[in-house]
């Protein structure tokens, strides 16, 4: 035992000899538990070495130096709406002096942090605590922009009590980056001190991150025969073929096993933590739980919007549905495309019918002529960095018209319209595709508008749509309906795809109590470990069997388990407090909540959620005062002024509530139940003439505009005006 190691100091110089060779040894073996798998893996394979030399994943996180630093820190001063940083050597040590009004502060520069086309510098501000600087290196070329210092935020102001200033928990290294930069990381985060004692493996992305510890692999004979190596039996032999007259090609050989995939994804992927750092080769659903397809992440026909990481994107296309993986187009080591230009597509899609004039309707060699201009169009993230959708989409400017979504064309002729980009693309491949009716259904609902639950029903159970599309809406029921019957849910929470029973089990808060438990306690057990805390968390308010106590107790400490890891930050405290509130400890809640206020005190939601609280309690002082000091701090909130304005209604101060439901209304113009409220509230103060005039001008901000029309119906009556009703019903 470690524990037990005793130091015995010499007493001659022989026994001191001795004594530094042994300590020598027991400091070899320390360093060789954290190297020795990487040392093992060269010894090797050199060649696979200098490829990944040649990848971003080498270049991931570094400590600074003149060979890791790309950035200009030749005394460069640079500011950005009030923040000023300057950048600068002293003593061969990179350093940067922030200031933002009265404060300023220096700091040397802990770890360069990618390298292209932005780098960015982490420095630390308390003790393991690590933050991201707001302003990047631009590692582009010259020619192409770059070669300068920006902000990450270019173009607006992000002051300091902003969640998204470069000292809040958004910013922070430790918890939003880490994992997905170094080898084997662990945050380390200590929930009562706030505190975070970080520790990883390897500085960058490595052999441990794609292909985990594999000592008994490396004690192996060297000399392997075909079929017997590590690749080979994780990748069985196939290739992708074409006949004569097939326009794509398809898979030849043994079932391929995509399961690899799951390493990817446990980087390229919007998702939320369920264990301290991940480990290679262990199924994706049992270290995270993903986001899917809804707005605003994603447009309402799929698109990426913010940034998704690829994992949502591909998951819907046709070429994840038939079997194409990363390697298909990607170096494994390198990472790198594994042949430029067209040709990549070429290895499966017919030259004869996709590289010809007649299919793409450009130039040969133009930019227009690229399949991946059309089919995966970029965004730009970051202030300078171009990634491209992954879902592989025909571009529809039809469907961009209905559902204000970009497309291709129009991206690249921003001077034209949606409709002269239908009319050519008719004019060239005729009418379009028509779309599922389960996906028109899903693109409204994705667009915030009001479907029925037959339709809404009828997306889920439709298999020609993609699973993530079809799990996308089981998490939506609640858009929908308020209630679920068994008979619909169940076929769901039993479905052998795993992303429908991730979803189901979240929807199961929609059941009846008695139902719930009986439907889901079966998956309190499942083997993937997000379904299990999907289902704890669906259950958390109910009463489950004593025989069933164990298994849901077992399942609720792994849902606890994923708030502690992400308790670094509002939300986690949050759902901390929720989960707390719904198993009925109001103690821990409330703790949880004032947690969430001194962690993020620019997070609006722990305000709200702990004046509701107070609220159920039935202490409005309790909840005045919350509130108030929340509008303090996010005086530019439209959520806490709107709950404030409720406050006061059940206060019965009306007047003043209609005051604080129109500042609602400009702070967070889109959100029509501030309006509909806003409206009631002047009805209530007995204006209701100067409420539906108001009424009108607002309504057509909306695009559902169904509870702000028969608002409109109702005061149309009240006030005996048939014009004014004539006009509502004409909406």
């Amino acid at each position: 035992m470690l524990n037990e190691f005793k130091i015995y100091w010499p007493r001659s110089i022989k026994n001191l000899l001795n004594f530094v060779v042994i300590i020598w040894i027991f400091n070899s073996l320390l360093v060789y538990s954290k190297e020795s798998s990487k040392n093992n893996c060269v010894s090797c394979h050199q060649v696979e070495e200098q490829e990944w030399h040649q990848s971003d994943h080498a270049k991931a996180m570094a400590l600074p130096s003149q060979e890791t630093v790309k950035g200009n820190f030749k005394q460069k001063y640079v500011e950005h709406y009030g923040q000023k940083a300057l950048f600068f050597i002293e003593n061969g040590q990179y350093k940067v002096t922030i200031s933002y009004d009265e404060r300023v502060d220096t700091y040397p520069i802990k770890y360069t942090f990618g390298h292209f086309p932005l780098q960015q510098y982490l420095v630390e501000t308390e003790k393991g605590k690590l933050q991201v600087l707001h302003f990047s290196w631009d590692a582009r070329t010259k020619a192409d922009g770059g070669q300068r210092w920006y902000h990450n935020y270019s173009d607006e102001e992000i002051r300091p009590e902003d969640r998204l200033h470069w000292r809040q928990p958004l910013q922070n290294w430790n918890g939003m980056c880490a994992d997905c930069h170094s080898d084997g990381l662990v945050r380390n985060y200590d929930t009562e001190k706030n505190i975070f004692n970080t520790q990883f493996d390897n500085i960058n992305v490595g052999c441990l991150s794609c292909h985990g510890d594999m000592p008994k692999h490396s004690q192996q004979l060297r000399a392997r025969g075909v079929n017997k190596g590590v690749t080979s039996l994780s990748h069985p032999i196939g290739q992708w073929l074409r006949r004569i007259g097939d326009k794509t090609a398809h898979w030849q050989g043994k079932t391929r096993n995509n399961a690899f995939m799951g390493n990817c994804f446990s980087c390229h992927s919007l998702r939320s933590p369920l264990t301290d750092g991940f480990k290679a080769n262990k199924p994706f659903l049992d270290q995270f739980t993903p986001n899917l397809l809804a707005a605003p992440l994603y447009h309402a026909d799929g698109q990426m919007k913010e940034e998704d990481y690829v994992y949502g994107s591909f998951l819907q296309s046709k070429m994840f549905a038939v079997g194409v993986n990363c390697l298909d187009c990607h170096d494994k080591h390198t990472m790198k495309l594994k042949i430029e230009g067209n040709s990549l597509c070429l290895q499966c899609h017919s030259e004869e019918v996709y590289q010809v004039k007649s299919h793409h309707q450009h130039q040969k060699g133009s930019p227009g002529a690229q399949c991946v201009n059309c089919h995966m169009p970029t965004n730009r993230y970051m202030g300078v960095d171009d990634r491209r959708d992954h879902s592989f989409k025909i571009p529809r400017p039809d469907v961009s018209a209905q559902f204000n979504s970009p497309n291709a064309c129009t991206s690249c002729h921003q001077d034209k319209s949606n409709s002269w980009a239908s009319e050519h693309l008719k004019k060239w491949h005729g009418q379009p595709k028509a779309i599922l009716s389960s996906k028109q259904f899903l693109m409204e609902l994705n667009s915030y508008q009001e479907i029925n639950l037959e339709d809404h029903l009828s997306i889920i159970a439709d298999n020609k749509l993609d699973i993530i599309s079809r799990a996308t809406a089981i998490q939506q029921l609640a858009y929908t309906t308020q209630t679920i019957t068994s008979e619909t849910l169940k076929p769901y929470l039993t479905h052998q795809e795993n992303l429908i029973r991730l979803s189901a089990a979240t929807a199961a808060m929609l059941l009846p109590p008695v139902d719930k438990i009986a439907l889901v306690v079966p998956l309190l057990t499942d083997k993937f470990k997000a379904i299990r805390v999907a289902a704890a968390l669906s259950l958390v308010d109910t009463k489950v069997s004593a025989i069933d106590q164990k298994a849901f107790m077992s399942a609720f400490k792994e849902l606890q388990l994923a708030n502690d890891i992400s308790s670094w930050r509002g939300e986690g405290r949050m759902n901390k407090g929720i989960n707390a509130l719904q198993n009925g400890d109001v103690v821990t809640a409330e703790k949880a909540f004032k947690a969430t206020i001194a962690i993020e005190p620019y997070f609006d939601t722990g305000y709200i959620n702990l004046a509701d609280l107070y609220r159920s309690l039935q202490r409005p002082s309790q909840v005045r005062t919350v509130l108030m000091n929340g509008m303090e701090k996010l005086p530019k909130s439209g959520i806490i002024k709107y709950s404030y304005g409720l406050h006061l209604v059940r206060q019965k101060a009306i007047e003043k509530a209609v005051t604080f439901f129109e500042k609602a209304i400009s702070l967070s113009p889109a959100n029509s139940q501030y309006a509909y409220t806003y409206v009631l509230a002047m009805d209530g103060a007995e204006k209701s003439t100067q409420a539906l005039t108001k009424l009108k001008s607002l309504i057509i901000n909306y695009p559902d505009k169904a509870q702000l029309r028969e608002l409109g119906l109702y005061l149309s009556q009240k006030l005996n005006s048939k014009a004014d009703y004539d006009w509502f019903i004409s909406l």
